[in-house]
C-alpha cells in the first residue's frame, strides 16, 4: 500500500472501533479500519467481565449512564442480527450488612432516573431463592436486563458485518503520525502507507491519549486500571445463575461472581490504577501482569460474597486493563485543538455494553461536523451463524462429516473442536492469524488444560493454511514468535548454518 484514500479513518480495532466501523457501513462511506495488533480485540476487549451493564450504576447525566441503557437496548436486536451468544440473566447486587441495604436504595433511585427497566429490591429470602449460594445476603437489587456475553464474538461480529459491507480492515497497521493542512486533518500515516481522510476516529483504547498527541492534542489523559480474575473449569460447583455484584465502590463494582456463557464461573476484577514510572520493565500499558497479592484479594472479595468458591477448580488466571480517563467519564467528541479529529476514548465499564450507542454517537457528531450521511441502498445487516460442531445433534455431526471429513477431526478434546472450525475461522472475513486468534473464535484451547494438548495442531494447521513456515506463527501479538529456527551444532559446539 502506498498512499490509500478513503473518507473516514477509524484507529482501534476493539469493540468500540469495531461497532463504529459497522455503524459507518450503513452510509456511502469509503471507510478505513486500522488495527496495530494482528488480531482485533487484542486489548481491552479480550480480558474483561464480559457483562451486558444494565444501567443502574453510572451517574444520572452522564455519558456512561445514557449509553449504557441505550447500548443494551440495541443489543436485543443485535443478537439476531449478528448471530451474538448473548444470555439475559439477569444481575443481583449483593447487600451484606445493614449499611449496604442503603446504598442499594441508592442504586435503585440512580438507576431509576437512568431508566433502567425492571429494577427491584429483594429480602434476603427471595436473594436466597435465586441463588441459594448467597448465604451472607441481607438483600439485593435485581436488574433483570443485564446480560452476559462474548466481547470478541461481539467485535469481530461487527467487523465481518462492517467488512461485508465495504470497510476495508487492515491489521498490523500502526499510526506513527497524523497529517495536517490548514488546522484540519487530512490523513495518517502507517508503516504500510499513508491513508487520506476527510475524518479520523480516534478510538485505540489504551493508546487514545497518545493517538491524541499525534495531532497535538493533549486535551485529555489516560490510566490504565488493571483488574484481575480467575477462571474455574466448567464442571465445578456449585454454580452461580446470575451475574453476582458486591455493592460498588468509586473506582469498581467490586469482586463479582459470575457465569460465561460457556458454562464456566469466574471471580474478579479488582482495581489497581497503574501509576507511570521509569524504568519499568513492561510498558505500562502493556502490564498484564498477574500477582499473588492480586489474587488473594479477588479470592477474600468472591468469598465475602459467595463463600463457596471452588477455588481447586481454577484453570486460569489472567488480567486486563481498562482505560481510565482523567473526567472519569467517556471522552467522546470533536477535538478543541484540530478540525476532523473524533474522540471515542476513556471507554471503561460499561464500554462492552455502550458500544453500539456510542457508534450511533459518532454517526451524528459527524453530521453535526458537516459530513453527509448518505444511507446506502443495500446494506446487509446480518451475518450468517457459525457452525459450532460441539452444539449440533448426533445426526447433524454425522451430515457434515460426510460433507466435509475435517469436522471428523476433533482438534481440541476439551472444547471439542474440530478442524473444519478452526480451517473456517481462519479463512473467515478478518480470519484469525494467530493461536490465540483461532482460540477466541473456536474455543480451541480454552478447556481445562487451556491449549496443552490442542497448541501444537492448532499452530500446525495456521501455518498450513496460511503458506507460512510453522516459524513465523505466533501466539497474539506482532512479536510474540513460539518457535525458532534449529540451529546444528558440530562436534566441536560450533554453530553451522540455519536450518529451517
Amino acid at each position: 500500500m502506498s498512499t490509500l484514500k478513503s473518507d473516514i479513518v477509524i484507529i482501534g480495532g476493539g469493540i468500540v472501533g469495531t461497532a463504529i466501523a459497522r455503524e459507518l457501513a450503513k452510509y456511502q462511506l469509503r471507510v478505513v479500519l486500522l488495527e496495530k495488533e494482528p488480531e482485533l480485540a487484542a486489548g481491552t476487549t479480550k480480558a474483561n467481565s464480559a457483562i451486558l451493564h444494565a444501567g443502574f450504576d453510572a451517574k444520572p447525566g452522564t455519558l456512561k449512564a445514557r449509553l449504557n441503557v441505550r447500548g443494551n437496548a440495541l443489543y436485543h436486536a443485535l443478537r439476531e442480527e449478528l448471530s451474538l451468544a448473548i444470555q439475559w440473566i439477569g444481575s443481583l447486587v449483593v447487600a451484606t450488612d445493614k449499611d449496604e441495604l442503603q446504598t442499594l436504595a441508592e442504586l435503585l433511585n440512580r438507576g431509576n432516573q437512568n431508566q433502567v427497566p425492571g429494577l427491584a429490591l429483594l429480602s434476603r429470602e427471595e436473594v436466597l431463592t435465586k441463588e441459594p449460594g448467597l448465604v451472607n445476603a441481607e438483600g439485593a437489587l435485581w436488574a433483570p436486563s443485564t446480560g452476559i456475553f462474548l466481547p470478541f464474538d461481539a467485535a469481530l461480529a461487527f467487523a465481518e458485518n462492517a467488512a461485508q459491507n465495504g470497510v476495508q480492515i487492515l491489521t498490523e497497521c500502526p499510526v506513527t503520525n497524523m497529517e495536517i493542512t490548514n488546522g484540519r486533518i487530512t490523513g495518517v500515516r502507517t508503516p504500510q502507507g499513508s491513508i487520506t481522510a476527510s475524518y479520523v476516529i480516534n478510538a485505540a483504547g489504551l493508546y487514545a491519549d497518545a493517538v491524541a498527541r499525534l495531532a497535538g492534542d493533549s486535551s485529555f489523559t489516560l490510566t490504565p486500571r488493571k483488574g484481575e480474575y480467575i477462571l474455574f473449569d466448567k464442571n465445578a460447583g456449585p454454580r452461580v445463575n446470575h451475574v453476582l455484584f458486591p455493592t460498588p465502590t468509586k473506582h469498581s463494582k467490586g469482586i463479582l461472581v459470575a457465569p460465561t456463557v460457556h458454562g464456566n464461573t469466574f471471580i474478579g476484577p479488582n482495581a489497581q490504577n497503574m501509576p507511570e514510572e521509569e524504568n519499568l520493565t513492561i510498558a505500562v500499558k502493556e502490564n498484564l501482569a498477574t500477582t499473588a497479592a492480586g489474587f488473594q484479594e479477588v479470592i477474600t472479595g468472591a468469598k465475602r460474597l459467595f463463600p463457596a468458591i471452588p477455588l481447586n477448580a481454577s484453570i486460569t488466571e489472567f488480567s486486563g486493563l481498562r482505560a481510565v480517563a482523567d473526567s472519569d467519564d467517556f471522552v467522546i467528541r470533536p477535538s478543541t485543538v484540530v478540525n476532523g479529529l473524533i474522540h471515542a476514548a476513556g471507554i471503561q465499564s460499561p464500554g462492552l455494553t455502550a458500544a453500539p450507542a456510542i457508534a450511533e454517537l459518532v454517526a451524528e457528531l459527524l453530521k453535526e461536523c458537516g459530513l453527509l450521511l448518505l444511507p446506502k441502498k443495500k446494506f446487509i445487516s446480518h451475518n450468517e451463524p457459525k457452525i459450532v460442531f460441539r452444539e449440533l445433534s448426533n445426526e447433524q455431526k454425522q451430515t457434515l462429516i460426510r460433507k466435509n471429513p475435517l469436522y471428523g477431526r476433533v482438534i481440541c478434546r476439551c472444547e471439542t473442536v474440530t478442524e473444519a472450525e478452526i480451517v473456517a475461522a481462519i479463512h473467515s472475513p478478518c480470519g484469525a492469524k494467530t493461536v490465540d486468534g483461532v482460540k477466541r473464535r473456536t474455543r480451541a484451547g480454552m478447556g481445562r488444560c487451556q491449549g496443552g494438548f490442542c497448541g501444537p495442531k492448532v499452530a500446525a494447521i495456521l501455518a498450513r493454511e496460511l503458506q507460512v513456515p510453522l516459524t513465523a506463527i505466533r501466539k497474539e501479538t506482532a512479536q510474540s514468535y513460539l518457535f525458532y529456527d534449529k540451529i546444528p551444532v558440530d562436534a566441536g559446539g560450533n554453530q553451522s548454518e540455519t536450518i529451517r
